[in-house]
């Protein structure tokens, strides 16, 4: 591998080879690199120093016998190492204060071109693929500051220089705009605004020219903005202009059913629909569309055929963008399957065009991972009779709209360094789905916490709320440590997960007689009732790996030896699941065991092993491997997995579900819902086996998987159903249905858990596990509009004058927001009330909130509040008397510490439930405070 990098005023050149036989290559890359660096300057010859290739200024003094060894008065201008595996080439110069002949100093001397510098980069490339074809060769080329070297000739190596990442791209947030409703005029509207784009970066580079050829994406329709290549100062001033709200890198993001809806309750067992199910009542979502960015669709699944749907809504302006792939790759529309688009051009700004072709070939909305077409199809997938995963969960599949029309919108690749969706993709996928005139849009992917106006996902969702798109996002698979929760801006519903009653049970018999449970979806299996020697993953560590290596079965760290024909426990953690079993599998085991990390608990995952194996929970783990040691010989068989219904507790928060509190808008509690999210089964791709690991080459039409990437769509194919229950509600009205019907109760009657079995909090489940018949009539809901939204943001330090261009243009006849004299961001109309920075001394801190009867006419509702410990909470009026049905009141929420009995810096939780007396409507909201800033002596109550 060949590292260029620019470091202050020096650059470093490395080249490790792969194998003994590129040594020589690694050699000449590295001189070559460091020629083609030079070539074009003047001042400076090849010379020796210390024995050493490189460049010295072309001086007598520096040319010096006396001066041939390096000191602190003479330093290297360029060397090579001699390592036999690894050459490494800097630079810098410190030139000496009594030396007259010098060339003038690098640092002070005027800066190449870029293309200069590409050209030198370029020269090495030439040179890795002529000489050295086995050589991976990473160019990379950064920079703290402008570099500054000698002044160049003119003229450069005659090859022409690709492009390199000298440069990032970044993403220039202008606001909003409503050219997405020109109708007719929209395509002159668009063509000014990229004009308008391409004037405002050309005057920060001097040159509309260099603009046109950075500029990657214009979003043009309902979002206003581009995605330009830039280097880092160029960025800056860009971020300088008075029209810019904000300039961020295109960052990348990592991607986060047939028993979910009957444990939701929206069918009974054999799949009968009561007639007060939500399914009944929405018509199964019939007229709604729903949208999924992620990574594509895989058309052919019977989740998508069309027979019987009716075509798309009336205003529908979504489009099948894959005329130009080859036949195989094509994704072609139908009646249910109306609209797919790609978006790749953030992504290959990433990769470079070197890798390019075989990233994104074919360049189409066919899904390739199975991510897509898994999630797509849980929101809105057809009903399809006999779906399994090797005989596992048998029964009939089903989104949550299964009559409601689907739209995918490919922004996820092959991963690069962790990611595979990056902003500049998604802000264009969002801009084009509220064009098309999606109602949903399901997004089951996210990265680290953000400013709101510096991530992708936020802007977008900002938008699309704004044109009445409701949004539903995954809470991050990061848990279960605290602050993790992604996707945490308000506008968006964030959905956490949990399990479900069903399990897929595999033993682990022991030699003793003792029987501990696991999950599996094993297709292999032992014979029957045949013991095996039983070893732990370290006692099987190979000569050459480390115990924590062996520990977690990374691939290549158990010895073949030690493992043929056993059956080996591995600790779960750091490597895939099921690339565990592989590395046993490899090593000749017979079977594993796969044992939980304390931080997992007792959530277990049936995974589709590639050899007999089951996961079991840490505490079966930790007895599991004390039996090992005190057992000569100890020995085990594992049995043949099945299905198993009505499992108790269930649900309970799954380990792996990010949580609270929210880290950039603490008094927004995230996440907001939890639903179904461990080994749900829905459609699959073709193209991957169900691992999605390079090794497996089975192919499935439905697979089982896990994470809040599974759980995110439950909840959109729901919003599907309250669209087409209740058109005229807004995102905000829908979210509010959703969290204050949830339940924190599980099938046991007793509060949630987490994996651990300890008593879950709103930071695990946010407002509770969804309950989609009850959402259905909700009897009231907090909404909020854009207005509230941009008070909200008045509160987070956005001025007026920046928060009118996130209107759609100040002068479009929209009335410029006026914020607030003391706007604060707890005041958002939100269904929980969070107020994280409550005093000690007994001050009140006050929230406000309204509400709106959705009810089909008057009503009453009465407060009961269950306190957080701790915490006083009073709520003014505690009664709400509503003459019809739209009427809208108001309340407010006020909070006192409770002198002595609080945890300062603690989290504490409770609920406030407006009722309607009959039993019919329990509206709930969840309640968390934090008392801070305090040095008195405090009570800890557990």
């Amino acid at each position: 591998m060949l590292t260029v990098k620019y470091i202050g005023p020096s650059y470093m050149v490395r080249a490790v080879a792969a194998n003994a036989a590129d040594n020589l290559c690694c050699t000449l890359l590295a001189h070559s690199a460091i020629d083609g660096a030079m070539a074009g300057y003047t001042g400076f010859v090849p010379g020796l120093i210390n024995g050493n290739y490189g460049y010295i200024p072309d001086s007598p003094w520096w040319r010096s016998p006396r001066r041939a060894t390096p000191s602190t008065q003479v330093a290297k201008w360029a060397w090579v190492s001699a390592e036999a595996r690894t050459s490494t080439l800097h630079h810098h110069h410190r030139a000496p204060a009594s030396s007259k002949l010098l060339t003038p100093s690098p640092l002070q001397a005027v800066s190449p071109s870029i293309s200069t510098r590409r050209c030198a980069i370029q020269l090495v490339r030439e040179i890795s693929a002529l000489f050295c074809p086995s050589l991976c060769c990473s160019l990379v080329l950064c920079s703290s500051g402008r570099p500054q070297l000698p002044k160049r000739r003119a003229g450069c190596s005659p090859l022409r220089c690709l492009s390199l990442s000298l440069s990032q791209s970044y993403v220039v947030y202008l606001g909003g705009h409503a050219h997405g409703r020109a109708g007719a005029a929209l395509a002159s509207c668009r063509a000014r605004a990229r004009s308008s784009h391409r004037a405002l970066l050309g005057s920060v580079l001097r040159s509309e020219a260099r603009a046109r050829d950075a500029i990657f994406y214009s979003y043009t329709r309902y979002i206003n903005g581009f995605a330009a290549t830039l280097e880092e100062d160029e960025a800056a001033e860009v971020s300088r202009h008075p029209r810019v709200v904000s300039v961020f890198p295109n960052r990348g993001h990592p991607l986060h059913t047939t028993r979910s809806w009957e444990f939701l309750g929206m069918e009974e067992e054999g799949g009968r629909v009561r007639p007060g199910s939500i399914w009944a009542k929405a018509r199964f979502g019939e007229g709604v569309v729903i949208g999924n960015l992620d990574t594509g669709v895989w058309p052919e699944a019977g989740s998508f055929r069309d027979d019987g749907m009716g075509p798309a809504p009336p205003g529908w302006r979504g489009i099948c963008q894959d005329q130009q792939a080859s036949d195989d790759a094509q994704v072609r529309c139908n009646r249910k399957l109306i609209g797919a688009r790609f978006f790749n051009k953030g992504y290959l700004a990433t990769v470079g065009r070197r890798q390019q072709q075989q990233e994104v070939n074919p360049a189409s909305t066919r899904d390739t991972d199975g991510h897509g077409t898994h999630t797509l199809s849980t929101a809105a997938g057809r009903l399809v009779p006999g779906a399994n995963l090797f005989g596992y969960g048998n029964g009939t599949a089903k989104g949550g709209a299964p009559a409601a029309h689907a739209a995918a919108y490919k922004v996820c690749w092959r991963p690069v360094n962790g990611s595979e969706c990056f902003d500049a993709d998604i802000i264009a996928a969002f801009d084009a789905a509220i064009h098309d005139g999606v109602h949903v849009l399901s997004v089951s992917l996210g990265g680290s916490p953000a400013d709101y106006f510096r991530d992708g996902l936020a802007i977008g969702s900002f938008h699309a709320a704004r044109h009445g798109v409701t949004v539903v996002c995954s809470a991050g698979n990061s848990g279960p440590a605290a602050g993790t929760v992604s996707n945490t801006a308000p506008w968006l519903l964030t959905v956490g997960a949990s399990t479900m009653d069903r399990e897929f049970p595999a033993y682990l018999v022991l030699g003793n007689n003792k029987r501990i449970k696991g999950q599996s979806l094993s297709r292999t299996r032992l014979p029957a009732n045949k013991y095996y020697q039983l070893i732990s993953s370290e006692e099987a560590k190979a000569a050459n790996a480390t115990v924590t290596q062996a520990k977690l079965c990374i691939g290549g760290s158990l010895d073949k030896a030690k493992v043929k024909g056993k059956i080996v426990v591995c600790v779960r953690g750091k490597n895939a699941r099921v690339e565990k079993g592989e590395a046993v599998h490899r090593a000749g085991g017979a079977g594993m065991v796969l044992a939980n990390d304390e931080a997992s608990g007792n959530e277990v995952i049936a995974d589709a092993h590639v050899l007999p194996a089951t996961h079991i929970t840490y505490a079966d783990g930790v007895t599991l491997l004390a039996y090992l040691k005190a057992t000569r010989l100890a020995s085990g068989y594992i049995t043949v997995p099945y299905t198993a219904l009505d499992t108790k507790p269930a649900p309970f928060m799954a380990a792996f579900s990010s949580q609270g509190p929210n880290t950039v808008t603490p008094e927004i509690l995230k996440p907001d819902i939890t639903a179904p999210g461990v080994s749900i089964l829905a459609a699959f791709t073709g193209e991957a086996g169900p691992t999605g690991l390079a090794f497996d080459d089975r192919r499935v039409l439905f697979n089982a998987e896990s994470g809040t990437s599974m759980s995110c769509p439950h909840v959109a194919g729901i919003a599907g159903l309250l669209k087409a229950l209740h058109p005229d509600w807004s995102p905000a009205a829908i979210k509010s249905a959703i969290m204050t019907t949830a339940r924190v109760q599980d099938n046991m009657r007793k509060p949630m858990s987490n994996s651990s079995f300890l008593r879950a909090t709103p930071f695990g489940y946010g407002a509770g596990h969804v309950q989609p018949n009850r959402a259905a009539d909700p009897g009231l809901v907090y909404d909020a509009n854009t207005t509230d939204y941009l008070s909200f943001l008045c509160a987070l330090g956005y001025n007026s004058s920046v928060i009118a261009t996130f209107m759609a243009g100040a002068g479009d006849g929209h009335e410029v927001h006026a914020c607030p004299a003391r706007p604060r961001p707890e005041d958002l109309n939100y269904p929980s009330v969070a107020v994280p920075h409550l005093s000690p001394t007994g001050g009140a801190h006050t929230v406000t909130r309204r509400v709106r009867n959705v009810g089909p006419g008057g009503a009453t509702y009465d407060a009961k509040v269950h306190e957080p410990r701790g915490v006083a909470v009073d709520v003014r009026p505690r009664r709400l008397e509503f003459a019809a049905a739209g009427e809208e009141k108001q309340f407010t929420v006020t909070f006192r510490a409770r002198e002595g009995f609080f945890l300062p810096g603690e989290y504490v939780f409770g609920r406030l439930v407006w009722s309607d007396g009959r039993g019919r409507h329990r509206v709930r909201s969840p309640l968390v405070a934090r008392v801070v800033n305090t040095k008195k002596k405090h009570i800890s109550i557990a």
